[in-house]
């Protein structure tokens, strides 16, 4: 399990000064009716787990003995003792042998409960508030006990203009609460285990509250894993929800839709096939140029699984490192390298019961193919330093722009992984190839773009729509999303061929008679240099990959870029 640093910044906090500090277990007990609970740890008291009803944590599970095992705190000691249990207990995902010393962070497993040891210091919550950062790393991590637990929490942004009324918010959280700053006067807070009800209950006191006082506050908020599992889609979307009112409901989902456009005849047999191949089960491998929308077919076959209620996550192979690949993809132990200072979950596990996407999975180092290929055949996992084997159930969909048949040719990718991930094989076709669509996917995108800064969608002029329609889209519908949330940016009431880039404006243009009968090695040079840039952005500026989109050498297509005059990319 991914315990989270319930008070992130109060990690490495000890018991040396009890007058000032208080600990406590965070305990969660993965069975059906039953959540998560606060258990103090006073000095000098044993608190047992167990089956017998005189346990202070009690579970009637097989897997749990009658007095199973016992935390203590002695002046500043904490210590957690296996009380001869049938099954053992685990400190960190290890097996103790009689009595284990504690700290901050540490996770304790006994049968389904997990409890997650937190010292809060006195000295720190003088302050209350935490540092900026703080916020968002804590934000991740109970995003991700919301989805693997299914268990609630509340988030909300607060805007308080006012010392006593932000004192007044502080004063009133729980200790498993955080309240962290943001941006300006807007601060995050967040509350474990409350529901849409009580969340908004809880927030709409603080509100009062503060208001009481004399601060003006404004407020909104929602709820994971309902309202949005990612940090970035969560925060964006109570900044938004925060513009529009003084408490009011956020949600990650736009107020626009965001689905794919089905309109052409391709996409038309591509989706239904979608449909029909979505409760199957079995692995899908979806191909298609760079930018295509494998995304979302990959959304659209887990929407009308069976698995929709459960996870849909998301991993690009082509963006990690092979070691962070692998923990990404199967977790971590405590000490499982340098840095790993706490167990992690990975994605497997995570998507337990949904569905994962493995986007570009063409670019898997071999030894995680290998990997890959054995949760594939055995559906269990096996994190990074540890050795215990951990079952899942998850659907795999993997994406790919390269051509498979041909790095097994090439010795770059396993013919047994291959044969693994093609239950079923779906081919996006590229932007260029299904030209109705064009203009529909840039007024959708207009409109999102619209919504997100709080104006109305602007027309698309005829100029605009002969160059969107003219150009050719090498970087397919994400270099027109992009295309369109610049011109968002530039134009007014109308969209215009003016606010469109340069190489899409240009290619509308009409030819003159000079350049017709002119140098036609430099017509050629035109083409190559506008190949190039295409090539390069459809890639995201990835050399080697643009490279091999133009059939060259990575040396070669430097030595044309400098001969154009197009600087590389920086180095990331």
């Amino acid at each position: 399990m991914t315990s989270p640093e319930l008070l992130t910044d109060l990690a490495g906090t000890s018991l040396a000064h009890p007058d000032a500090a208080r600990a406590f277990l965070v305990v969660h007990v993965d069975l059906p009716d039953r959540g998560s609970n606060l258990v103090d740890l006073p000095d000098g008291v044993d608190v047992t787990f167990g089956r017998s009803r005189g346990a202070v944590v009690t579970v009637d599970h097989a897997s749990v003995s009658r007095l199973h095992a016992a935390v203590r705190r002695m002046g500043e000691v904490l210590e957690v003792e296996d009380l001869g249990s049938r099954n053992g207990t685990r400190v960190n995902g290890d097996k103790i042998d009689g009595k284990r010393r504690l700290v901050h962070g540490d996770e304790i497993a006994v049968g389904p409960i997990t409890a997650v040891v937190t010292i809060t210091s006195g000295l720190r919550r003088l302050d209350r508030i935490a540092p900026a950062g703080a916020g968002e790393a804590r934000l991740a991590a109970e995003l991700d006990r919301a989805v693997r637990y299914r268990r609630p929490v509340t988030v909300a942004l607060v805007r308080v203009v006012g010392d006593a009324g932000l004192d007044l918010v502080a004063r009133s959280l729980r200790p498993m609460d955080l309240l962290a700053e943001h941006a300006g006067d807007e601060h995050l807070v967040i509350l474990p285990e409350l529901d849409r009800a009580a969340g908004e209950a809880t927030v709409r006191r603080l509100v009062d509250g503060a208001r009481a006082l004399g601060a003006t506050v404004t407020a909104a908020s929602l709820v994971a894993p309902e309202d949005g599992t990612s940090v970035h889609g969560v925060v964006a979307a109570l900044r938004g929800a925060l513009r529009t009112g003084s408490h009011r409901r956020a949600t990650t989902a736009p107020p626009v839709s965001t689905g794919p456009i089905v309109i052409d005849p391709a996409m038309r047999k591509l989706y239904a096939m979608v449909e029909r191949i979505a409760d199957a089960g079995m692995t899908v491998l979806i191909l298609g140029e760079t930018g295509a929308g494998k995304e979302l077919v990959a959304e659209a076959i887990h929407r009308h699984s069976k698995r929709r209620e459960r996870p849909l996550v998301k991993l690009n192979c082509a963006a990690l490192t092979e070691t962070l690949l692998e923990s990404e993809l199967f977790g971590h132990e405590r000490g499982a390298f340098t840095g790993a200072d706490r167990r992690k979950v990975g994605f497997f596990e995570a998507a337990d019961g949904g569905t994962l996407f493995l986007d570009e999975v063409g670019e898997m180092p071999a030894s995680l193919q290998a990997k890959l290929l054995r949760v594939l055949e055995r559906r269990v996992i096996t994190r990074v330093g540890g050795t215990a084997e951990i079952a899942v159930d998850v659907r795999v969909v993997c994406a790919t722009h390269r051509d498979l048949d041909a790095e097994v040719a090439l010795g770059r990718f396993r013919q047994d992984l291959l044969y693994r991930i093609t239950g079923f094989t779906v081919v996006v076709p590229p932007l260029r190839d299904r030209p109705t669509e064009i203009l529909p996917l840039a007024e959708q995108f207009a409109r999102q773009a619209a919504a997100e800064m709080g104006r109305a969608a602007p027309t698309l002029t005829s100029d605009a729509r002969a160059a969107l329609t003219t150009y050719a889209w090498p970087g397919n519908v994400r270099e027109l999303a992009n295309a369109i949330e610049r011109a968002m940016v530039l134009c007014d009431d109308a969209l215009t061929a003016a606010d469109l880039p340069d190489s899409i404006r240009d290619a509308s243009a009409p030819v003159s008679a000079a350049t017709a009968v002119g140098d036609v090695r430099g017509q050629i040079a035109d083409v190559e240099r506008a190949a190039i840039v295409a090539a390069l952005a459809a890639e995201g500026d990835n050399l080697t990959r643009a490279a091999r989109r133009l059939g060259l050498s990575r040396r070669a297509l430097i030595y044309k870029m400098e001969k154009y005059g197009l600087k590389p990319p920086p180095r990331a």
